[in-house]
């Protein structure tokens, strides 16, 4: 029985192709309202434009926050103040100091708050991390390639501050890694190029270590490329095999096996843990993405070219 009625704030792409099929093959859940300034006829339920008109006519349980990053913090306190378990996508805010504030503010109104990373919920990454936890993490290379003008048509906020740039898709790849590591992940230098006509940048790399890790961990990710995607992680065990993870995460080969996808869709997994944490009165907050992105900012040569 649906006896979870939600809400999605930010009725964009992702919310359209991902949340609402996720909500609406989730017997837990109901789909009961959603925020769209620019309108959403395709939602199937009523449009506000605005975010307080809705808390005030629709009854709600929980809401999922879909809007560009910036925005997320200020939307998910109004959602917690008006008592709803709030979901957020990633990255889950803008700042690290974000985050704790929806944290702290959760726990003192006993809400589920879940920061959402969806590439950690592929189940080859669950099996790739399996298989490093019994034989060790040697190396790691991480290529996130995509054209940005494919993914973000005409978008401008991407490049503004707040927008993350090349980390808006990167962060997907981190959230992964910090999975698949056993232990923290400490950035040791980042390059970045910046876009020509704004703040963030359409490239980056980065070099990291991890204690008990005695190879390379390192990431590429450029927007400039052109053709077809790479979104792979390439791991070396310390027993000497080599995991590779493709399609963002989706595709597990382990040595000269055969790639395998592994059934199961992210956002199923996504809303099957939401309603988990609710029924349980619990949160999962996870920074180590969004603290990996926020170093390199803090080490980055932004005149180095990559």
């Amino acid at each position: 029985m649906a006896d979870i009625r939600i809400a999605i704030i930010g009725f964009g792409k992702i919310a359209k192709d991902e949340h609402v099929p996720a909500i609406t093959q989730n017997p837990a859940f109901r789909l009961v309202a959603a925020v769209a300034p620019r309108g959403a006829p395709e939602a199937g339920v009523p449009v506000f434009a605005d975010l307080h008109q809705m808390l005030q006519e629709i009854a709600l349980d929980a809401a999922a926050i879909c809007t560009p990053p910036a925005a997320r913090h200020a939307i998910a306190r109004d959602c917690l103040e008006a008592g709803l378990h709030v979901l957020l996508e990633k990255p889950p805010c803008t700042t690290l100091g974000e985050v704790a504030d929806l944290a702290a503010l959760s726990q003192q109104r006993q809400l589920s708050l879940f920061t959402s990373w969806h590439a950690q919920l592929n189940e080859s990454v669950g099996e790739a991390a399996r298989l490093i936890r019994e034989q060790g993490l040697q190396s790691m290379r991480i290529d996130w390639l995509e054209d940005v003008e494919k993914w973000h048509p005409g978008q401008r906020w991407i490049w503004e501050p707040g927008g993350f740039g090349v980390f808006d898709a990167g962060i997907n790849a981190l959230s992964i890694a910090t999975l698949l590591s056993p232990s923290v992940l400490v950035l040791r230098q980042a390059r970045m190029v910046l876009h020509p006509a704004g703040q963030q940048p359409i490239a980056a790399t980065l070099e990291i270590v991890s204690r008990g890790v005695a190879g390379p961990i390192e990431a590429r990710f450029d927007w400039r490329h052109k053709g077809q995607e790479r979104w792979t992680i390439e791991v070396l065990t310390r027993a000497g095999n080599r995991l590779l993870l493709s399609d963002g995460g989706a595709v597990l080969q382990v040595g000269d096996a055969a790639p395998i996808r592994h059934p199961g869709g992210e956002y199923a997994a996504i809303y099957a843990r939401f309603e988990q944490l609710i029924r349980t009165q619990q949160s999962h907050i996870d920074t180590e993405p969004l603290r990996l992105t926020a170093d390199a900012y803090l080490l980055a040569d932004r005149n180095g070219a990559n």
